[in-house]
């Protein structure tokens, strides 16, 4: 990639402002693959009491939850070697799933175009199926995350109400046919399918997303992006183990195949008790391991900036819904809950920039789960992060109740206002396709 003297001075005066050249107060580079559970602490353990004693000094105040959409069918098929079955009748939506909803725009307007939704369209699995379509197993797998929530917020704390009511709970998804129907089966869990009012699913146009890596809407980042993918399958290590797996598949040479693929086709046959090429059995770890491997090396979680563009916007939303609350400032002032649905290429660069990727793959229907919690007597905010049901130390806090002030100082690194983002994002002067 070239760059201009010109645009690197131009670049380096954005990315000073974003705060990627400042010097940081906290050092947690090296912490950044370590994942830690919870641990014992003076905070975490008044907290915990305070979630089912109405007397505690501490009060549940929001809570914001970003999931990955649940099981799937295929993005792309494995070339060359058996070929499975993806009928219509995985599609099926169990009846307890059902809930009166409707897809809009941010503003309650119709559904944006959807031409992510619509390139899956074009390709047909074997079978008759199209890729990336949401299947009865993901539907039931974020039902159940539903009743989990359910079980959290409502049975155990009394902090939601039993029916659904938009203004308590904001929904939001992707404008992707899967996420939107994941968000549907969780609230269906969540409350039961109890609704006054039809459920409002907002999206919007592929260009304004935040809840992804947005190479559609982000020249920078596409370019940057375009590069790290390009390089990534032809890593020494990663190209080696690629030629051996694709020599033991059968696949031929001029196919063009890498890990993520082939694990994205794997998994999806795995979960759904579809059959495996045999040779797979002996492969599987190594799999995943490159598959993480290559996904690393494309989001760069040692570069900040890359972590910027992949999630900052969508840090900062997070950031300024805890804000809002706090401040009394939300134009919604009964929102309790956000509900994000998105999806695996979400949640790695939230979990790295949070220092708590743990190089695993996330798993269908994952949830980041972020509460805010308030003193009654001080008034001091706290933020308990949890993954998969695993309460976090987040590397830069001081229990797994972080102190606001020390989560904002976390996320201060990666979190970007629209304006910085949308700067950033076109300052591709002097740069060229790899």
């Amino acid at each position: 990639m070239k760059f201009s003297s010109i645009s690197l001075s131009a670049m380096r005066t954005l990315w000073t402002k974003a705060g990627v050249l400042g010097s940081m107060s906290m050092a947690f580079g090296s912490l950044l693959w370590s994942q830690k559970k919870t641990e014992p602490d003076p905070v975490g353990s008044n907290c915990s009491s305070a979630d089912t004693n109405p007397s505690s000094h501490y009060e549940l105040k929001l809570v914001q939850v970003l999931f990955r959409h649940g099981a799937r069918t295929p993005l792309k098929s494995i070339p060359d070697v058996m070929e499975a079955q993806w009928v219509p009748t995985l599609l099926e939506p169990p009846a307890h799933t059902h809930i009166n909803y409707e897809v809009t725009d941010l503003h309650g307007g119709p559904r944006p175009p959807a031409p992510v939704e619509d390139s899956y369209r074009q390709n047909i699995l074997n079978g008759g199926t199209f890729p990336g379509q949401l299947t009865t197993v993901g539907m039931q797998q974020l039902y159940e995350l539903g009743k989990k929530l359910r079980k959290r917020y409502i049975e155990e704390i009394p902090f939601l109400s039993s029916t659904f009511s938009p203004a308590e709970v904001y929904v939001r998804s992707t404008n992707i046919v899967r996420t939107i129907e994941s968000a549907k089966c969780l609230v269906a869990g969540l409350f039961e399918q109890k609704q006054k009012e039809i459920v409002p699913i907002l999206t919007t146009e592929a260009e304004s997303e935040i809840l992804y890596p947005n190479y559609h809407g982000c020249k920078l980042l596409k370019l940057l992006a375009s590069h790290r993918w390009a390089e990534s399958s032809t890593l020494p290590d990663i190209a080696a183990d690629l030629q051996s797996i694709q020599s033991a598949l059968g696949i031929a040479a001029h196919q063009h195949i890498d890990f993520i693929l082939i694990r994205d086709d794997m998994v999806a046959r795995e979960t759904h008790g579809l059959p495996c090429p045999s040779v797979l059995d002996t492969w599987r770890n190594k799999v995943e391991q490159r598959a993480v491997d290559m996904i690393c090396h494309v989001y760069e979680p040692s570069n900040r900036k890359n972590l910027q563009l992949c999630v900052g916007p969508l840090l900062q939303t997070l950031l300024a819904n805890i804000e809002e609350k706090l401040g009394d400032m939300s134009s919604e002032p009964k929102r309790k809950l956000f509900l994000y649905s998105a999806h695996d290429t979400t949640l790695i660069p939230c979990l790295m920039s949070l220092g708590i990727f743990d190089k695993r793959w996330p798993p269908y229907a994952a949830d980041i789960t972020l509460e805010l919690h308030q003193h009654r007597q001080t008034n001091r905010s706290f933020v308990k992060v949890s993954y998969v049901g695993e309460d976090q130390l987040i590397p830069g806090c001081s229990g797994v109740y972080c102190p606001l002030e020390e989560f904002k100082q976390v996320l201060s690194a990666y979190s970007l206002s629209s304006e910085l983002y949308h700067d950033l994002c076109n300052s591709t002067e002097g740069l060229t396709e790899p």
